[in-house]
């Protein structure tokens, strides 16, 4: 197999730069888009996990009505700490796929790893 990709290097000020034909497209990775929103709810979500695995809390109940929110919010914001490593970092790193929002999120997600993914990757999400 032979690949072949028309670059050129050129020296400029001491340094080697790659130059791209003129009327080729320019490739850079995508960048990270921060959606903070996404990222306090699946830190909230850990923490909260943290705080009742900790016994902190007996309950659901006796947590969020320390946390002075609904039962039925925090239950939903907890099942977050089941989305896959892959999906969680790149939560955090900011290169969740795009149009990915946290309403969808708090839906009925899948369990397996690998449907949630194949779930994110679908173009309606």
């Amino acid at each position: 197999m032979l690949v072949s990709i028309p670059i050129s290097f050129r020296r400029q000020g001491g340094r080697k730069r790659v130059v791209t034909p003129a009327n080729a497209e320019a490739w850079s990775p995508p960048k990270p888009q921060v959606d903070n929103t996404l990222i306090k709810a699946v830190v909230r979500a850990h923490r909260w996990r943290h705080m009742l695995e900790s016994n902190l809390f007996g309950s659901v109940r006796e947590l969020a009505k320390a946390e002075k929110i609904n039962e039925s919010y925090l239950c939903r914001v907890l099942r977050l700490t089941l989305l896959s490593p892959t999906i969680t970092e790149a939560i955090l790193n900011g290169l969740q796929p795009e149009g990915l929002e946290l309403a969808q999120l708090l839906k009925s997600i899948p369990a397996e790893w690998d449907k949630q993914d194949s779930m994110l990757r679908q173009p309606q999400l």
